[in-house]
């Protein structure tokens, strides 16, 4: 029992050094990868170092990337970095009664969109720029429906995206009796 406590504890701080450095980027597949070394397009990972995050508690909102001039060596530029965009409202599966077409959203974004940069939100694949993290949609009616928003830089380039929420709207109809 003894060996094995130790071997655990070794394995802990063993895994938190190599922890210590992380570098992802995504190929021309769209497949994400995971280094420990610097690689073309690579975005250095925050992490942190006791390898526990409290609740709340994000990373640096700046992002170094590495790009390659040669084989030997790469330039790093720091990119700005949003630490979450999420759909608070409505929920994900959300049914929504009798809402007479308008659809009220509410975004969080963490920090708060910057200047220059566009915040896109995609209703059923149909893209909308929006002005604030808290907007309406009109013509919404009964159905299942889908919500995604991202963050472009003014390069246009993709900065954070959401995760897709599906939701419901149902509306209450009057039944004219039989005769």
């Amino acid at each position: 029992m003894l060996k094995r406590s130790v071997f655990v504890i070794i394995s802990l701080f063993t895994a938190s050094a190599l922890l210590a450095q992380a570098y992802k980027w995504t190929d021309e597949d769209g497949v994400v990868h995971y280094s420990d070394r610097p690689h073309e397009g690579a975005v250095e990972m925050q992490l942190p170092d006791d390898g526990i995050r409290p609740p709340g508690v994000s990373t640096l909102p700046v992002q170094t990337v590495f790009r390659a001039n040669n084989d030997e060596d790469s330039e790093a530029v720091e990119i700005f970095r949003y630490a979450s965009l999420a759909i608070e409202s409505p929920a994900v599966e959300e049914t929504l009664w009798n809402i007479g077409g308008v659809l009220n959203v509410r975004l969080n974004v963490r920090p708060a969109v910057q200047s220059g940069h566009t915040l896109n939100v995609y209703y059923d694949g149909t893209a909308i720029t929006v002005n604030t993290p808290q907007f309406q949609i009109e013509e919404v009616y009964r159905g299942a429906h889908n919500l995604q928003a991202e963050i472009l830089d003014d390069t246009g380039r993709l900065l954070i995206r959401s995760q897709n929420t599906r939701f419901y709207v149902q509306q209450t109809s009057i039944a004219t009796p039989p005769r």
